[in-house]
């Protein structure tokens, strides 16, 4: 049996930098946090980070929001993460898990961790990296850790034994939490919740699919038969 959106385990964090979709979403019970990355708030047209972050935390006090840093030099990372840490009980720093020039942020991540704060490590793809990082929050502030399953799909692999396995190392940090960030479609909410994986962050437009969970597949081809049909007719196609 296909589980509701209810029954589910996983929890669905909303992904997104526009605010009206972010509280169309936070009206939602079954959405239980947020993230943002600088690439949609670019998107969204924003040029004042530290102004739309404090916009939307006074609407939505009370479930964690994750906001990025920018730079790409630890010093002023671990500058801009500080400051971010003081806007909120209820947000998460991400941190990226190299800088451009492949250089890791575990001992960043170890340091801002140990000092209580809570930080979301994001844009990782290996296991190796899901290691390292597991290693450095283990002993640390409550933590998220970002594994881009929908970016390892694009290349061609599968990510589910994949985030399976993470599921696994996390073990190993009770207060650490797996995210599986980027998602293509509906079914990885389903995929995430089987693996056991705790997070898994989704944008407004698959959560829109929602209503269509566990929905009769004869009515849908029915349903599909006539939108081909109707948008043939206000087309005025002839043949």
């Amino acid at each position: 049996m296909m589980k509701r959106v209810e029954e589910l385990t996983v929890r669905i964090f909303a992904d997104g930098a526009e605010k009206a979709g972010m509280l169309e979403m936070y009206a939602k019970p079954y959405i239980k946090g947020f993230t943002t990355n600088p690439t949609l708030m670019h998107k969204a047209g924003l040029t004042d980070y530290r102004a739309f972050a404090h916009e939307i935390l006074e609407a939505i006090p009370d479930r964690p929001i994750s906001f990025e840093v920018f730079s790409d030099e630890f010093g002023d990372m671990e500058r801009q993460a500080r400051e971010i840490a003081t806007w909120g009980d209820n947000v998460y720093v991400k941190i990226p898990v190299t800088n451009t020039r492949r250089e890791p942020a575990y001992d960043l991540v170890r340091r801002l961790s140990k000092e209580g704060i809570k930080l979301n490590i994001t844009a990782i793809m290996t296991v190796d990296q899901v290691r390292h990082i597991v290693d450095a929050v283990k002993e640390g502030a409550p933590s998220c850790i970002s594994v881009f399953a929908g970016r390892i799909a694009d290349t061609g692999r599968d990510p589910v034994p994949l985030m399976a396995e993470c599921v696994d190392i996390l073990k190993a940090a009770p207060a650490a939490e797996l995210i599986w960030a980027s998602p293509r479609e509906l079914l990885n909410i389903m995929q995430a919740d089987a693996i056991g994986c705790h997070i898994i962050t989704v944008t407004n437009d698959i959560l829109k699919k929602l209503t269509l969970v566990g929905k009769d597949l004869s009515d849908y081809s029915l349903d599909t038969v006539k939108m081909f049909f109707d948008d043939g007719r206000k087309a005025g196609f002839t043949l």
